[in-house]
């Protein structure tokens, strides 16, 4: 199953019942209906009665209003298109070209940027797009590694920097949750740990807790790390074969 199904699992509220009381803006008016479909301004609605009727969207209360945006939110996480078989995270295979990952990002329903894409040049991919929505209490940024020729060797999610007051909970919560999402992935880890202790990690150095194989070949490490006093939760897809530690 592709990570970014997985996600949309958490990040996207589910469906509502079908058939629902439809009420006016002003409140004077109400009926039940089944949803039949919409556009940007109306949506078409069948009545138990049999009738089907359109009416303007605006017309409805704000309750209406606000779940046919949800509705209109989650059919088009549905027909998004199918990610490849070998993607390693969203869209993104290992491989692709600089080109090939900016588009991906940018066509993304599960990432997003604050920086207009004419600094993408200039400032460079990484830590430019997130998740959309918070895992586990925080977001996720993305960071990249290429090879010489200048293709997809490697991706990072990483929560911002943290202080230490954060590493027992916030960044714990965090940590927790991708441990679940990366579990119904990719299924029991070669290697499994508990959360590491924030005074057994070295700067600059990622502490993994847990190991996976790709199926196309490569591994994902998820862990903390610890930056200039400062801590973060990251999952590491590479292409490298990682080996687990072996235990005494």
């Amino acid at each position: 199953m592709p990570l970014r199904i997985l996600l949309c699992l958490i990040l996207v509220s589910g469906l509502h019942a079908e058939n629902r009381i439809w009420k006016s803006a002003d409140g004077s008016s109400s009926f039940n209906g089944e949803f039949v479909s919409m556009d940007v301004n109306r949506v078409t609605v069948l009545r138990t009665d049999g009738r089907s009727v359109t009416f303007d969207i605006d017309k409805l209360c704000e309750e209406d209003r606000k779940w046919l945006a949800g509705k209109s939110s989650t059919e088009a996480q549905e027909n998004a298109p199918m990610p490849e078989a070998d993607a390693v995270f969203d869209t993104l295979c290992f491989g692709d070209s600089r080109k090939e990952v900016e588009a991906k990002l940018k066509a993304s329903e599960m990432l997003e940027t604050a920086v207009d894409e004419t600094f993408f040049g200039r400032f460079g991919l990484n830590g430019t797009f997130r998740t959309k929505k918070k895992i586990g209490g925080l977001y996720c940024e993305l960071f990249f590694d290429w090879t010489k020729a200048g293709n997809l060797k490697e991706i990072s999610l990483q929560t911002k920097p943290q202080d230490v007051g954060t590493y027992d909970d916030l960044l714990r919560n965090n940590w927790n949750q991708l441990a679940e999402l990366l579990i119904m992935l990719h299924g029991k880890p070669l290697q499994r740990a508990e959360y590491p202790d924030h005074e057994d990690l070295q700067n600059d150095a990622l502490l993994g807790s847990h190991l996976w194989r790709l199926e196309g070949g490569g591994s994902v490490i998820l862990g903390t790390s610890m930056q200039a006093n400062q801590y973060m939760v990251i999952v590491r897809f590479t292409t490298e074969k990682i080996e687990p530690v072996l235990v005494p």
